[in-house]
């Protein structure tokens, strides 16, 4: 795996495959604006710098994919340079459907760093939302620069994207460091070489600043949002720069701001241990179930001796790539992220368990997003460009990173080690990180609604309190369950809270919990 914090929800880690990616250009007519809320004044006016970008009109056309339009929005591509380069990001909507008045333009973003907002607003979000929410709405979505149609980061051919993704990450000696290390350097490199100007620019508070030049063009004075996962710490982003202009935000599977790039890593990989716990436990309970039917740590000790027997000899998948240690566990760790995809899992170990990996094999694939012919979205080339950039790296070295796997391996005995491994990525990277954790208020800011799922792997429970409270608006909403993110996943307690806040403004109880 190439990073730890791949954040995003279930629909972008699983579906991907089946995401609508069309085409986006430019038609005419900007939503009309909403009127100032009631009691609250109106927000401070654009620099002058940039008023430029803040007045353009989109023009919009229809996409290719019924229902949706397409058009392409303008912003600098250092917005300390505002009168220089300029980058070109694609943004997508459907139009409100009625009935009811209009309140504005939702936007949309599942998370990543580096999934496509724009699939998912056109595969998901914009025809899966609830009725009311779509009825009321514009919604809307941009891909993040970097990201998919948005001047994409790009880092390794598809050949190289197999070669990368099958790296031993769990070394057991010095030349296996190495070759893990050179790795990582290549991968930079690559981006380097591939993706250099935009490179140094594709940072959470670039694409916060990106998103209030879309919310002024859109014609809304205040930004809606529904973030989710990494999705989460971009509205928080927002709501930092821009307090005033917060609307109704929603952070789904919310990350703390607060915590360095170790303590991220590690809390994620404690995150994985608990879903994989959950998963076990259903699994044992069951006569077929592949990791046996004994305890929940046995069947974590079965896993581990998998891993290590894989390690050993790869298996077979009827193509010419082997399953191997490296493979097996991102196949493992996809099906985390939904308790819907247990069977799918319990069926692909099973698979393996009778010496063919093309199960777990296919899992990791729709974790990564490769193609059937090879070929693979940006996703994990933007995912490294933005985490790189957003934190300082974990390590400053493969002796770092030795020295963290014993506390990795106690956050999580099953994955701990390769996930302590993973961490290196950020050490070789090309362009200087330009964020730092620290904590975010938003002083200032309209009630902000944050949701955290208690099993969830990939953004663990203690991140939503921590940001609830950071935020000095912040409202904390409880999912007792499994699964990464809450909204849409079956829980009507959530979605109604939800759907309630966006419609009206009110947002539930703080510490209100759901199951």
């Amino acid at each position: 795996m190439d990073s730890r914090r791949l954040l995003r929800t279930t629909a972008v880690a699983l579906a991907s495959a089946g995401l609508i990616l069309s085409g986006c250009s430019g038609g005419s007519d900007a939503a009309a604006p909403r009127g100032t809320a009631q009691g609250r004044s109106a927000p401070s006016a654009a620099p002058e710098a940039l008023k430029e970008f803040y007045a353009q009109k989109l023009k919009w056309r229809d996409c290719g994919v019924e229902g949706f339009q397409c058009a392409t929005l303008r912003a600098p591509l250092d917005y300390a340079k505002p009168d220089g380069e300029e980058i070109e990001l694609a943004v997508s909507r459907v139009r409100a459907t009625g009935p009811g008045k209009r309140i504005g333009s939702l936007l949309v973003n599942p998370g990543g760093p580096g999934g496509s907002a724009v699939g998912y607003l056109q595969a998901y979000a914009g025809i899966g939302y609830p009725a009311p929410v779509r009825a009321r709405y514009d919604m809307v979505a941009v891909d993040p620069r970097g990201v998919a149609r948005s001047e994409p980061v790009e880092c390794l051919t598809g050949p190289q994207m197999d070669a990368y993704t099958q790296v031993d990450q769990t070394p057991d000696d010095a030349a296996e460091t190495d070759a893990l290390s050179a790795a990582f350097k290549d991968f930079a490199a690559g981006c380097a070489k591939r993706s250099g100007k935009v490179l140094p620019h594709v940072s959470t508070v670039e694409t916060a600043r990106d998103m209030d030049v879309l919310r002024a063009v859109l014609g809304d004075e205040r930004l809606s949002y529904v973030g989710a996962s990494y999705g989460t710490f971009l509205g928080a982003t927002y709501a930092e720069l821009f307090p005033d202009r917060v609307g109704r935000l929603v952070l789904d599977g919310a990350m703390d701001p607060s915590l360095p790039a170790l303590d991220l890593n590690r809390d994620q990989t404690a995150g994985f241990e608990t879903a994989f716990r959950a998963f076990a436990a259903d699994c044992v309970g069951r006569p077929d179930c592949p990791l046996g039917t004994g305890s929940v740590p046995a069947a974590g000790e079965a896993l581990k001796k998998f891993f290590r027997a894989v390690d050993a000899e790869p298996l077979p998948t009827g193509e010419s790539r082997k399953l191997g240690e490296s493979l097996a566990t991102t196949g493992v760790i996809a099906a985390m992220y939904d308790e819907g995809a247990w069977p799918q899992l319990r069926e692909a170990l099973a698979q393996a368990k009778g010496g063919r990996g093309a199960g777990l094999l296919a899992l990791a694939d729709s974790y990564y997003e490769r193609e059937p012919d090879g070929e693979y979205a940006n996703l994990m080339a933007a995912n490294a460009a933005v985490n790189c950039l957003d934190l300082p790296a974990a390590y400053r070295g493969p002796a770092d990173a030795a020295k963290a796997v014993p506390s990795f391996e106690k956050a999580s005995p099953v994955f701990g080690r390769g996930l302590a491994w993973a961490a290196l990525n950020c050490t070789y990277w090309p362009s200087p990180a330009t964020g730092r954790p620290h904590r975010i208020t938003a002083e200032g800011a309209a009630p902000i609604l944050v949701v955290g799922t208690t099993r969830d792997p990939a953004t663990p429970y203690k991140w939503a309190e921590s940001l609830a409270a950071q935020l000095s608006s912040g409202t904390l909403l409880t999912y007792e369950g499994d699964g990464h993110t809450a909204y849409g996943r079956g829980s009507d307690c959530v979605d109604t809270a939800i759907n309630t806040y966006l419609l009206e403004g009110t947002p539930p109880r703080d510490g209100k919990r759901c199951s």
